[in-house]
């Protein structure tokens, strides 16, 4: 009897369609750009990342939701909180973040001195100044991704890696691998270091992050409300522009 079970390669093609995502709308706003006459269409698409990956977190909100209907359950499920482990869970999530803030902010500037001499240029790449409008659009960026990227990785496409692969360890480094390379993509530029370094700033906390929900998958909705809080302290860099 056919069941309603997505097909063994949706959790696949999930694991790599942020980075798709993010990709394709750069794309269009760079072609918008180029087709009202600007010659550096994709050096100012790559300008605007806080105002594509809203887009992306839309569909794959979308996504996520259709594929967990298909599978006759319910997507918000997975980012519920639990009233009967509240207090422990919030004992959790205190530890985790002694853990988990530092390994997710340290390696940002470590990194970029390691690898560009001077922490000041890749943050110069991806933070260019925008004007206050899309500053203002640009907070529907940390309000979707709570929702969308954690959700993404490690509440729908860990778990399905795991069965399928019989292995919940290679799903989990599988699962934050891609959550990092994402970073390469958002926005691309194509430059060496830049992309080394969006990959490598974010990999620690995806590990981290990916191996909490592995061993207590409660913690997912704990994680995803820190994770747009964290997005909300990116935006106030440019405050400072």
């Amino acid at each position: 009897m056919e069941t309603s079970s997505p097909k063994p390669i949706a959790p696949w093609l999930i694991l790599v369609s942020r980075s798709f995502l993010f990709l394709l709308f750069q794309s269009l706003l760079a072609l918008i750009f180029s087709l009202s006459g600007n010659p550096n269409g994709w050096s100012e698409s790559a300008r605007w990342w806080v105002l594509t990956i809203i887009p992306a977190n839309l569909v794959g909100i979308y996504l996520l939701n259709r594929l967990f209907k298909g599978e006759g359950k319910r997507y918000l499920d997975i980012l519920r909180f639990s009233r009967a482990t509240l207090g422990k869970d919030l004992l959790w999530l205190a530890g985790i973040l002694v853990i988990g803030l530092p390994l997710a902010i340290l390696p940002i500037n470590g990194l970029a001195s390691l690898i560009f001499g001077d922490a000041t240029i890749p943050t110069g790449m991806l933070f260019k100044a925008l004007p206050v409008w899309a500053l203002a659009v640009g907070l529907l960026f940390p309000l979707t991704i709570a929702f969308a990227e954690l959700p993404t990785y490690f509440g729908y496409v860990m778990p399905r890696l795991a069965a399928q692969l019989k292995n919940s360890w290679v799903a989990w480094l599988l699962a934050a691998f891609f959550l990092g390379l994402q970073h390469c993509f958002l926005p691309l530029i194509l430059d060496g270091r830049f992309m080394l370094w969006r990959f490598a700033m974010y990999l620690p906390f995806a590990l981290f992050a990916g191996l909490v929900v592995k061993l207590r998958p409660r913690m997912l909705p704990y994680l995803a409300v820190v994770h747009a809080l964290m997005d909300i302290s990116t935006l106030a860099v440019y405050l400072t522009k």
